[in-house]
């Protein structure tokens, strides 16, 4: 399966215009942003987990990283409600459920093979967040006042996603849980709407994929 799977074009994808997939597991639906792979792929998804639903117990052989958009997301290490980011490096595992039901945004078989190191934060509250950096990749939220622009530097590709509220880049709008991809090299700038933004945003991290 490849899904928006050319990393030389700039994608979008708007939250409402997609529909939900099922997933093998029962109760699990899915909106795939890019993918390239079956059930083991390369793959940045928004997951939906209705109440009581899980995922069978598996191995992360190429890293997961989740920012938890709705309910209380769960394994056996804790509860993570909305806001938390959780970064899961190869050879970690887990099996996720959500008894009261969640919705992610999931990345999937991203990470360098020998990054080993776990992250859980909360992005909660006021102000920029650097969630994480390493020599391949910068991960942040930004938070964005009404009209305010943000330049966005794809020199090694960019991913935007939008937390709360909206921006216009390219003169295209974008709303809660749209999502956007720059390839590498490309220059682009997002403008904050009226009531401003909370943005997540990943880059330098495309370069192999071109």
């Amino acid at each position: 399966m490849r899904v928006n799977a050319d990393f030389t074009k700039r994608v979008a994808v708007h939250f409402d215009e997609i529909e939900w997939v099922a997933s093998p597991a029962a109760g699990v639906e899915r909106k795939m942003l890019d993918r390239i792979g079956e059930e083991v792929a390369r793959a940045t998804t928004i997951v939906r987990f209705a109440p009581g639903s899980a995922f069978a117990a598996h191995t992360h052989d190429g890293g997961e990283e989740y920012l938890v958009l709705d309910g209380v997301f769960q394994d056996e290490t804790g509860d993570f409600p909305v806001g938390s980011y959780v970064r899961n490096p190869p050879t970690s595992s887990h099996t996720p459920s959500a008894k009261e039901g969640a919705t992610i945004l999931v990345k999937l078989h991203q990470f360098d093979p020998e990054d080993r190191t776990q992250v859980r934060r909360s992005i909660n509250g006021e102000g920029n967040m650097q969630l994480f950096k390493d020599a391949q990749e910068d991960v942040r939220v930004l938070t964005l006042g009404p009209g305010e622009t943000v330049e966005l530097d794809a020199a090694g590709g960019l991913e935007l996603f939008i937390i709360e509220g909206s921006v216009q880049e390219s003169s295209e709008d974008f709303a809660v849980w749209d999502w956007l991809r720059l390839p590498p090299g490309e220059k682009s700038s997002a403008q904050a709407g009226p009531s401003g933004a909370r943005v997540w945003m990943k880059s330098g991290h495309l370069n192999q994929m071109i």
